[in-house]
């Protein structure tokens, strides 16, 4: 078994040039979403202390909460044993309307649906929140 155990930052991007990104409650330990970064994204999250991702349906930097004041604090920036993908934990301070949100939806996190199996084998969604 090959152990890396090197301290190179070489993250391994897809063909786009992305990485996925698990974001996570500092606080808490929930996850809170899963967004996508580049190098550029990278480097300015690490800059600003705020996380930047990359919008792949607008194709273009994304600061979080830079319109809905959502921001996302980083407390720490870490990359998993093979380098590709990334975990954030981030501070969230309350938005513009008072709440703290990371989804779009308003809700605190992306993941408030459980996916279940019938007693027949269908899957279907439950709203967990």
């Amino acid at each position: 078994m090959n152990i890396d155990e090197t301290l190179d930052f070489s993250p391994a991007y897809n063909s786009d040039g992305l990485i996925p990104c698990v974001v996570s409650c500092h606080e808490t330990k929930d996850v809170l979403m899963v967004a996508y970064m580049n190098a550029e994204t990278i480097r300015l999250s690490l800059q600003t202390g705020e996380a930047h991702y990359w919008s792949r349906s607008r194709q273009e930097i994304w600061h979080k909460g830079a319109t809905s004041g959502n921001t996302q604090i980083i407390r720490a920036m870490k990359v998993d044993c093979d380098q590709d993908c990334l975990l954030i934990s981030v501070d969230m301070p309350k938005g513009k309307d008072g709440r703290v949100s990371a989804c779009h939806t308003g809700r605190s996190s992306c993941f408030y649906r459980d996916i279940a199996l019938t007693p027949d084998g269908d899957i279907h969604l439950i709203k967990s929140d």
